[in-house]
C-alpha cells in the first residue's frame, strides 16, 4: 500500500488530531513512516485473514473463540472513541507495548514506568484525578500477613476494608517479603493471596497524583517492583487469585510463574480510562501471558475479564484452589 509520507504521518497521531486508524485487517501494511495512531485491524467477515500481526496494535474479528492475536469484538468503534477519549494515554500504551514486547522484563518494566511518571504530569490524568471520588479507609499498620508453613512462605494481601487497594505501605510491605525470600537461602516457595472478598482492586485511589517529584517515583517504582522480585522467583513463586484483580492486581500476579484462580476471579484494566497505563508491570506481564494485542484490548475496553476466558488466553493457568 501507499502510505503517508513522514510529514504527511504527523497528523496519525495524539498531536496531530487522528489518534486512531481503523482499517481493514486483510492486506494492509503497516507505512514506512513512523505514524504514532493506534492501528486495530478489523475482520469483518469471521475469516481470520493471514496478517502481520506487527503491524496492527490490536486485532479484532467477529469470528467466535478466534486465536490469539486476534480478539473477539465486533465493535471497534467503541474501542476507537476510548483512544480519541484519552489519545496520549492511549497511543502511548500502544508504543509501550510494542516496545517493551522486544526487551527483558526487567527492562520493559523501565519503560513503562518512564512513560507512566510523564502521563501522571498529562492533562488527561489530571482531568480525571479532579474528577474521581476521594476519601478512603485508613490503610492498616500491617497490610500484609506473613506466615511460614514448612518450606512455603504464605504471602497474604491484608487489607480487606480497602478491597488490598495496593498502597504504597502494601506495595513496599510485598516487595520486601519477596526480596527477602530470594535472598533466602532455604529457597522457599511463596505463595500470595488477598483476604476478603477478592484479591486486589489495585493502586489506592486516594495516592494517585501525590507524588511531588514524578522522577523521584519512577526511581522507587522500579526499585521496589514486585512484579520484577515475583517474576525472578520463577517456579517457587505462585498466586491464588479471587474476586477483582484490578490494575495492579493483576499486574503483579501476572509476572507469578503460576496462577490460579477461583471460579468468581475476574480481571480488569482501566488505566487508559484515567489517562494513564499500567504502573505496576502490566505492560510486561499481562502482555507475556497474553499477548500485547490483548492487552491492549483491556486496556482500551476496560471490560472485566472472566476466568474462563483468563484461562483461554493464558493470563491464568488453572481455575480452582492452589496446592
Amino acid at each position: 500500500m501507499t502510505g503517508p509520507d513522514h510529514l504527511d504521518a504527523d497528523r496519525l497521531s495524539a498531536p496531530g488530531g487522528q489518534p486512531v486508524l481503523v482499517v481493514d485487517a486483510a492486506g494492509w501494511r503497516r507505512p514506512l513512516a513512523p505514524i504514532q495512531a493506534v492501528v486495530i485491524g478489523i475482520d469483518r467477515e469471521g475469516a481470520l485473514p493471514t496478517v502481520v500481526a506487527d503491524d496492527f496494535d490490536l486485532l479484532l474479528t467477529v469470528a467466535e473463540s478466534a486465536p490469539r492475536p486476534w480478539v473477539t469484538d465486533p465493535q471497534a468503534d467503541r474501542l476507537a472513541d476510548a483512544v480519541r477519549a484519552n489519545p496520549i494515554a492511549a497511543t502511548i500504551a500502544a508504543g509501550v507495548l510494542r516496545l517493551t514486547a522486544r526487551l527483558p522484563l526487567a527492562d520493559a518494566l523501565q519503560v513503562e514506568s518512564l512513560a507512566y511518571s510523564a502521563l501522571l504530569g498529562g492533562r488527561e490524568f489530571q482531568r480525571w484525578r479532579s474528577a474521581a471520588p476521594g476519601g478512603a479507609a485508613p490503610c492498616p499498620t500491617e497490610p500484609l500477613a506473613i506466615a511460614r508453613e514448612g518450606d512455603r512462605l504464605l504471602l497474604t494481601l491484608d487489607d480487606p476494608t480497602n478491597r488490598n487497594a495496593m498502597s504504597a505501605a502494601m506495595r513496599d510491605a510485598l516487595y520486601e517479603a519477596l526480596a527477602n525470600a530470594l535472598d533466602d537461602p532455604s529457597r522457599p516457595a511463596v505463595l500470595i493471596q488477598g483476604a476478603g472478598k477478592c484479591f486486589s482492586t489495585g493502586g489506592a485511589l486516594a495516592e494517585f497524583g501525590t507524588a511531588h517529584d514524578l522522577a523521584e517515583a519512577h526511581a522507587v517504582r522500579t526499585l521496589h517492583s514486585c512484579a520484577r522480585a515475583l517474576d525472578v522467583l520463577g517456579s517457587r513463586g505462585t498466586v491464588r487469585l479471587h474476586g477483582a484483580c484490578v490494575g495492579s492486581g493483576v499486574e503483579v500476579a501476572a509476572a507469578a510463574h503460576r496462577r490460579i484462580a477461583a471460579a468468581d476471579s475476574w480481571f480488569q484494566l482501566p488505566e487508559v480510562r484515567m489517562g494513564l497505563i499500567p504502573g505496576a508491570g502490566g505492560t510486561a506481564t499481562v502482555a507475556r501471558a497474553i499477548g500485547r494485542h490483548r492487552t491492549l484490548w483491556m486496556l482500551l475496553s476496560a471490560r472485566r475479564v472472566g476466568a474462563r476466558q483468563a484461562l483461554d488466553w493464558g493470563l491464568i493457568h488453572a481455575i480452582g484452589d492452589a496446592p
